[in-house]
């Protein structure tokens, strides 16, 4: 029998559930596209700016965000502090850069970088960047 390790399922996980804390105290989830760097301790998102949750995170940062496995006998769930990058004016400004470098390394090379680059300043898109400070999970 081998070890789960939940790290692992974080960063092989392109599909999860973010979970905020709305006004309220109640929580607020919402399907994600996650991309997790376990060098730097960090799961990254691309939302848009005005959505529930970015609201939510504009006011308190806490969040988690779980993933399963495909055949969903494990899940893993990382918690932590967000903050958020955008939205960018500048189709070449830091914050589409960093939208940029998000989907390079979840998706790799997109077919046109100048329309990604307009659609992330028209669409009003921000990066959620997760500092990963706990995490629990199990397999089934």
């Amino acid at each position: 029998m081998t070890t789960f390790d939940p790290y692992a399922l974080l960063a092989e996980s392109r599909l999860g559930v973010l979970a905020t804390i709305r006004k309220d105290g109640r929580p607020q989830l919402s399907p994600v596209t996650p991309f997790y760097d376990r060098d730097a301790g960090t799961i990254y998102v691309s939302m848009t700016e005005g959505r529930a949750k970015t609201t939510n995170l504009r006011r308190d940062p806490r969040a988690a965000i779980e993933v399963t496995s495909a055949d969903g006998r494990a899940w893993a769930t990382a918690d932590g502090d967000a903050t958020l990058i955008g939205p960018g004016e500048d189709p070449h400004g830091p914050e589409v850069e960093a939208l940029v470098d998000y989907y390079r390394r979840a998706a790799g090379e997109h077919p046109d970088w100048d329309e990604y680059r307009s659609v992330m300043v028209a669409d009003r898109r921000v990066l959620l960047a997760l500092k990963v400070t706990h995490v629990y999970g199990q397999r089934i």
